[in-house]
């Protein structure tokens, strides 16, 4: 949330915020097939555990603290970034913080984040399936008063203001000569959070001349399946957090979600067989990204797949592109033998297995 607060101060100081992160994230190009596209470095925001999760959770955890909250609970697979992201920042806060997880395919990431989400110690709800999710939402809440508890990625009005705070940040590097205005920005969506609040901000950015360049185009690509990733639903997310923004004494941003619509690509063409799942044109990504010099931290969930997307765009000569890497760059360690045999049973045999 720094650099809303550095541009409009005022709506910065009526939303409760707690400053998590290491704030500007790197802007940095990386040379492929001969050719410049810039990487904006998301796992970079935090040393113990970074990526996009830690501006969702400054705006998250500010109004669980200014609810009164002595908890808050983060929804995702086993593996899920906002999980461990929420476990490892909520006390920072002064917050307990507790994860409800559902199955995912394994791999090597799902397996370091459900690790170090075990390593923790803290309380893990472990549900059977996806579909149970807002029944034990419901129940935690009704079990656990002081609790407060968060849809997955905190996609919400709330959650998006840390993305939306990200595009006033980019402005910022690009006005210093960081790199070219782009003409789309590349993301991976998951819970849509990011997408969203990153589609909000540039029009909030723009309307407050603080983005003085054309309004680019947010290209997402897709991790999780439609509905969950429907254009509209972001769309409609983004004018949301805009609403909330007048709502709050900000600027009124004269846009409607068919205007933002237009400007939001939904690319489904690098999901594969679904979220969690690998497919040979994110490894490829991966592997080509790993011959670069400074290269972003990618995985098969998210990013690997953003990646494969960004490098088809960039290899037909769209650009200039900013390419969101949302994976944390530090590398967690696994759980001691007593919280592994604390953990689930389930998780333990999904870890072996894994």
């Amino acid at each position: 949330m720094d650099a809303i607060a550095r541009h409009l101060p005022r709506l910065a100081a009526r939303v409760p915020w707690v400053r998590l992160g290491d704030w500007p994230t790197p802007l940095e190009p990386i040379e492929l097939d001969g050719r410049t596209l810039w990487v904006k470095h998301e796992g970079a925001s935090h040393t113990a555990y970074g990526g996009n999760k830690i501006r969702t959770l400054e705006v998250w955890l500010g109004h669980a603290r200014a609810e009164g909250a002595k908890r808050i609970w983060a929804i995702g697979a086993y593996g899920s970034n906002h999980a461990i992201a929420t476990i490892v920042h909520a006390p920072r806060a002064g917050l307990d913080a507790g994860a409800i997880v559902f199955p995912q395919p394994s791999s090597t990431w799902a397996v370091e984040n459900c690790g170090a989400l075990i390593a923790t110690g803290c309380p893990i709800l472990r549900l059977r399936n996806v579909v149970e999710v807002p029944f034990a939402a419901a129940w935690v809440a009704r079990r656990e008063r002081g609790a407060i508890v968060m849809p997955p990625g905190g996609a919400t009005p709330v959650g998006t203001f840390g993305a939306a705070s990200a595009a006033f940040e980019l402005a910022e590097q690009i006005a210093a000569g960081r790199a070219p205005p782009p003409r789309r920005i590349v993301v991976p969506i998951g819970s849509t959070c990011t997408t969203a609040g990153l589609l909000a901000g540039l029009a909030l950015a723009h309307a407050t001349g603080a983005w003085r360049w054309p309004v680019p185009i947010v290209h997402g690509v897709r991790v999780t399946p439609w509905p969950i990733t429907s254009r509209l639903r972001i769309a409609n997310l983004a004018a949301q957090t805009l609403a909330r923004v007048e709502q709050l004494g900000g600027p009124r941003v004269a846009i409607g979600v068919p205007e933002l619509y237009a400007r939001l690509v939904v690319d489904g063409r690098e999901l594969g067989p679904g979220y969690g799942r690998p497919t040979d044109r994110a490894l490829a990504a991966m592997a080509r990204f790993a011959d670069a010099a400074a290269p972003p931290r990618l995985d098969v969930v998210y990013s690997g797949k953003a990646a494969a997307a960004l490098l088809r765009l960039h290899r037909a000569k769209v650009g200039p592109l900013v390419f969101w890497a949302s994976k944390s760059t530090t590398v967690l360690s696994p759980p001691s033998p007593a919280a592994l045999a604390a953990a689930p049973s389930a998780l333990r045999t999904w870890l072996r297995d894994g």
